[in-house]
């Protein structure tokens, strides 16, 4: 072949391959400049926004190589966060807030979900109860406390009632309902309360009222969603309030709440932004798809449960019915009146030890109208 036609192939040939190297190389650079943003959950609905941001958006991120890290409990997930060896977790605030005292190496940068708890009964206390078959007439009025009362005045024991935490806001919720109704709580067994509040793994509940109904006791467990759900639609339980009803809030109520560290805001300052962001795009995702059923709801259940098998698609899809919405993921930026709104029972109540400076606690900068607005030069300080 003619050196005059071989040369244009030639050349064709090399600049597809010097086109190719360049884009390697800048997708390579690309993926260098991202920061790991590591992020410690628990499998439970309150952090469902950040499975779906993780799914759906983690190859768009700019800025962050964002990693979720399941945990089995709680004080797991707090003894691994407070070794600053990772740069955010998604924490009950009564928790975040004890966490705080004990070591304020980390802020408060939003919120992952409000309400989203609720209270699940046995069919002993139903006996007296008789809850409605219609979950949207279920609200916290005085029947479950008579019960409660009538089982401690009848057998001089108080009620064990489990709480994913002592230091969770359920157990808050639980002890607001209980004053309101003229009922004692309390953390510590053989104090003569009415109720004793005992921390009982999540996922482990749905199991402990199984067998304190084998042994005909009466029982109950306040838990995130849908492990109230799990015990319905197992058929071995039943949901008497949610805790919408019992801590009404504008927006709904404080709960699960966004951690980052000092060190990740001071040097991946761009990249906690960036995950903050969608998490508040993959709360809209799930309120969209709540509202439109079928496949897209179809698709965050299959989201969820590529994470969260333990989660029924009966029990997500019940957790996040429009008609009840018992959780919410909107609104989701720092809510300082509704935090100290916790924190105030939480002290009355001796679930935690003392109050913090929420105004230290909290660093506002990350909530969702300021990124739109925030220029290049306050992202990058």
């Amino acid at each position: 072949m003619p050196a005059s036609v071989r040369s244009p192939h030639r050349f064709i040939t090399y600049l597809a391959f010097v086109i190719t190297l360049f884009f390697v190389l800048a997708v390579s650079a690309s993926a260098a400049d991202k920061k790991v943003i590591k992020a410690l959950y628990i499998p439970l609905a309150d952090h469902y926004a950040s499975i779906v941001a993780y799914e759906r958006y983690r190859q768009e991120m700019k800025y962050a190589d964002y990693q979720l890290e399941q945990m089995k409990n709680w004080d797991l997930l707090r003894a691994y966060f407070q070794s600053g060896e990772v740069d955010m977790a998604y924490v009950m605030s009564p928790l975040a807030m004890d966490m705080f005292s004990d070591k304020p190496h980390f802020r408060w940068i939003g919120l992952m979900h409000r309400d989203g708890n609720a209270l699940a009964i046995n069919d002993l206390l139903n006996e007296q109860v008789k809850l409605p078959a219609v979950r949207h007439e279920r609200k916290p009025d005085d029947k479950v406390a008579k019960a409660l009362k009538q089982v401690f005045e009848s057998t001089g024991r108080a009620t064990e009632i489990g709480m994913p935490h002592l230091l969770s806001t359920h157990t808050v919720v639980l002890y607001r309902y209980l004053k309101e109704h003229g009922l004692t709580m309390s953390l510590t067994p053989n104090s003569g309360s009415d109720v004793l509040a005992i921390a009982v793994a999540p996922p482990k509940s749905p199991s402990f009222i199984k067998s304190k109904s084998n042994r005909a006791q009466a029982a109950a467990f306040e838990q995130s969603l849908p492990w109230a759900d799990v015990v319905e639609t197992g058929g071995f339980g039943h949901v008497a309030w949610y805790s919408k009803d019992v801590m009404p809030w504008e927006h709904g109520h404080v709960e699960c709440i966004a951690l980052a560290t000092d060190a990740a805001i001071k040097h991946k300052r761009q990249a906690v932004h960036e995950v903050m962001n969608y998490i508040h795009k993959a709360g809209e995702d799930i309120e969209l798809a709540r509202t439109q059923g079928g496949e897209a709801l179809e698709e965050i259940v299959k989201l969820v449960r590529k994470h969260i098998p333990a989660h029924t698609r009966e029990a997500i899809i019940a957790s996040l019915d429009p008609d009840l919405r018992v959780i919410n993921y909107q609104n989701l930026n720092v809510d300082k009146p509704g935090l100290k709104l916790i924190m105030d029972l939480a002290v009355e109540g001796g679930i935690i030890s003392k109050a913090i400076d929420i105004e230290d606690f909290a660093d506002e900068n990350f909530s969702r109208h300021d990124l739109a607005a925030m220029s290049q030069a306050q992202v990058n300080r």
